[in-house]
């Protein structure tokens, strides 16, 4: 579901004692003594400045990305 620039600021301010958790289960010592970070195998952690300067570019920083990778692997075949 894709949420409108508006909306995303109304809850982006939205006071914390606004926000009703009241059916959500508090995490207890017991949770975390026992979470595990799961990476997806897709996984690509990207410097933040290079991100940025992407990001900068417009919207659909990811297939330039990949643009860029596959252009990369292209070269050094």
């Amino acid at each position: 579901m894709k949420l409108s620039k508006t909306r995303l600021s109304e809850i982006d301010n939205l006071p914390e004692d606004a926000i009703d958790t009241s059916e959500i289960p508090e995490l207890d010592d017991d949770f975390w003594e026992n979470a595990q970070r799961i990476v997806p195998e897709n996984y690509l952690q990207i410097e933040h400045e290079i991100l940025e300067w992407f990001k900068g570019q417009g919207h659909d920083y990811h297939a330039r990305i990949n643009k860029v990778l596959r252009a990369h692997i292209e070269t050094h075949r």
